[in-house]
């Protein structure tokens, strides 16, 4: 429920003490009136640890038997339901108080509180006309009438919503993952090969007995597309306390999630010290082990609580909730945003804007791996119902959209969370305790509608190795975008093992870098404006040692218009790159060297390759490079990387302008 309805029995009938102020003459109804207003702060319920507003409610319910008018009785055993959750019940005494008595309404709340129950399960057209006749009383409570607001937008949304379905076919991802204990918070990785998620298990051990907690497990699909059975995450991640919330970086590789102290408030075990309420942790893989979780290192953790994480794949952004709790109000949580700093530590987190945040709980945040799509579930934006999924995207001034309801029957009268996106788009993840599962809390997918996708994002995989020996280097990722110059992916090869994975979202053309210190760096051009049947590039990265001279590498990302050697503006950011090498490395000196195809006249070519190395010759210069440590050479198609006779039993015409394209490129080469 998103408005909580006041426990009038306490504020309004605490001074009815006397039988001529009740709407009964019955004694016997006022007695059990009297024992059933008091039974919560009188009584407990040892089934459930709470003021035992059921038992309230079996002598309210007896009042009403001996005197079905009693106004105040049905007023109360209405709160009394909505208390317990029983939202049917609490409506039917509501009403009943209001037919027998709306004069005694002078402010109107009853109206407000029963509209709320209403649209709570799903009765938009009673909750539409309930609120109307609450916004005509002149004594309204004006924060009630504030809400009022939302709850009358969200039942007309809900109403339009449902005669408009959106197709939506849920199903369970099966056995592997989901068990009799809940399953949630699902993270996958950008290849969507690996799903870790959140499991409830009986395993805490707490003074001698063991109680439910959280802990993270991981499945892999196999090549039939089934999810293997889940295996938990090793035990210096997984406790006898909760980790929950979990989100995996696009390679696999980082994990950050939330922990929060142990029941006695004292502890969070091994390698967990926090700061506050719940805290960020952070983990590593290298190779085939998980470093131990520390507190995630800069200023995103304070004394109030950090949790749900997500990581964009560019390695740099952290989407995350904190949660606030100040004296005299309820919990909120809004969703905020954090960025790494050049130490490797996480910068102080912003809020993001009001027209995403609301007065009420946001929750459940992912940022998709095209790094401008977010979703989320919220309380406060027009729904549904309870907690409804939004998205909203990211423009190229880097402002969000107004929020998106994701529709009917993606979201319900009932709480949505938990919202996973894949990396292509098409499919979506969310955890639901719907029939046919396979015990509480299941994990689902589904097909997302078309116009609630974000932008397809493909994946680049590989190893990084020493060209000389094969052994793995660690080499570190920039993904740029061409048209902007941005850097749009940052990542680092496996230090171990040299593998690794970075996303490519679509619809753009990337300049891709792979460097380390003592090598020549590597470049790589993705053009991603038509990727159609493209799901995955594989390629490994070879590496070339700065002492060993002799040895080409291509510049990729170097661009001239057909038989011009004017450097086109896309270039610049290959060529900063080149430059910056330089820089770092002040006692190399290099050769550029520039080919062009066997296509046309052979001197022509000679020139048009000899004026195009001049051009980054002459860029590197103007970027502040001594000439002393440059030197430049065209070499026509005298060095192709396809020959003409190789070229010639190629089948398609596609495949031969491909390995013309290749033999047509830029190089520099390490002299000194």
């Amino acid at each position: 429920m998103k408005y909580l309805v006041f426990i009038l029995s306490l504020l309004i009938f605490a001074s009815c003490s006397t039988a001529q102020h009740y709407s009964t003459k019955s004694k016997k109804a006022i007695k059990l009136f009297e024992q059933g207003k008091d039974a919560p702060r009188n009584s407990i319920d040892r089934e459930r640890n709470t003021p035992n507003f059921r038992l309230g409610l079996k002598y309210l319910s007896q009042a009403i038997e001996k005197d079905p008018n009693f106004w105040e009785a049905h007023m109360v055993a209405g709160e009394f339901a909505e208390t317990i959750g029983d939202y049917e019940l609490a409506i039917d005494h509501f009403e009943k108080a209001l037919a027998i008595n709306p004069q005694r309404q002078s402010t109107g709340s009853t109206y407000f509180y029963l509209a709320n129950l209403q649209q709570a399960v799903g009765q938009y057209d009673k909750a539409i006309q309930n609120i109307d006749l609450f916004q005509q009383f002149r004594n309204a409570n004006q924060e009630l009438i504030r809400q009022s607001h939302q709850i009358r937008a969200s039942s007309v949304f809900a109403k339009e919503a449902m005669t408009n379905p959106l197709e939506f076919n849920p199903i369970n991802i099966g056995p592997g993952i989901n068990t009799a204990q809940p399953e949630y918070f699902p993270t996958i990785t950008v290849d969507g090969k690996t799903i870790l998620f959140t499991r409830r298990v009986k395993d805490g051990r707490v003074r001698g007995e063991f109680q439910e907690q959280e802990d993270f497990f991981v499945s892999q699909l196999s090549n039939k597309n089934i999810w293997q059975t889940a295996i938990a995450m090793p035990s210096n991640i997984n406790t006898i306390n909760n980790e929950g919330a979990p989100t995996i970086a696009a390679d696999g590789r980082s994990l950050v999630f939330v922990a929060c102290p142990d029941r006695t408030g004292t502890n969070y075990g091994e390698n967990r010290n926090g700061r506050g309420s719940c805290d960020l942790f952070y983990t590593k893989k290298l190779g085939s082990r998980w470093t131990n979780p520390i507190n995630l290192p800069g200023k995103v953790n304070t004394y109030d609580w950090e949790t749900q994480p997500s990581l964009s794949s560019d390695g740099k952004t952290m989407y995350f909730i904190r949660g606030v709790k100040k004296r005299g109000q309820t919990n909120n949580s809004d969703i905020y945003v954090t960025r790494l700093q050049e130490d490797g530590t996480w910068g102080v987190a912003k809020r993001l804007p009001d027209y995403i945040n609301t007065p009420n709980e946001e929750e459940s945040v992912l940022i998709h791996p095209d790094g401008k799509t977010l979703y989320f579930a919220s309380r406060g934006h027009v729904g549904m119902g309870g907690s409804d999924l939004f998205v909203t995207r990211m423009d190229n001034n880097g402002n969000w959209s107004k929020p998106e309801n994701l529709g009917y029957p993606i979201n319900t009268k009932f709480d949505e969370n938990s919202l996973m996106v894949a990396a292509d788009g098409e499919i979506a993840f969310f955890a639901s305790n719907r029939e046919g599962g396979f015990g509480d809390l299941d994990i689902y997918y589904f097909v997302m509608p078309e116009h609630l996708r974000p932008t397809k994002t493909l994946y680049f995989e590989g190893l990084v190795y020493d060209i000389n020996t094969r052994k793995p280097v660690p080499g570190k990722f920039q993904l740029i975008d061409l048209a902007t110059g941005k850097e749009v992916v940052y990542s680092e090869a496996d230090k171990i093992t040299g593998e690794f994975m970075v996303s490519l979202p679509v619809n753009k053309e990337y300049a891709l870098n792979v460097s380390y210190p003592g090598y020549a760096f590597f470049s790589q051009n993705f053009n991603m404006t038509n990727p159609e049947g493209l799901e995955a590039i594989h390629m490994d990265v070879p590496l070339v040692p700065l002492k060993d001279g002799g040895q080409s590498i291509i510049l990729a990302n170097i661009f001239f218009d057909l038989n011009k050697s004017i450097l086109r503006k896309e270039s610049y950011v290959e060529l900063d790159k080149l430059v910056s090498f330089l820089k770092e490395n002040a006692e190399i000196k290099v050769e550029i060297g520039g080919h062009t195809d066997s296509r046309g006249d052979k001197q022509k070519n000679l020139t048009l390759s000899n004026n195009r190395a001049k051009s980054v010759y002459d860029y590197a210069i103007e970027k502040g490079i001594d000439k002393s440590r440059l030197s430049f050479k065209g070499y026509g198609s005298s060095v192709p990387v396809n020959s003409d006779v190789a070229i010639t039993k190629m089948a398609s015409k596609e495949e031969k302008e491909v390995a013309h394209q290749a033999n047509r490129r830029t190089e520099y080469r390490i002299v000194k």
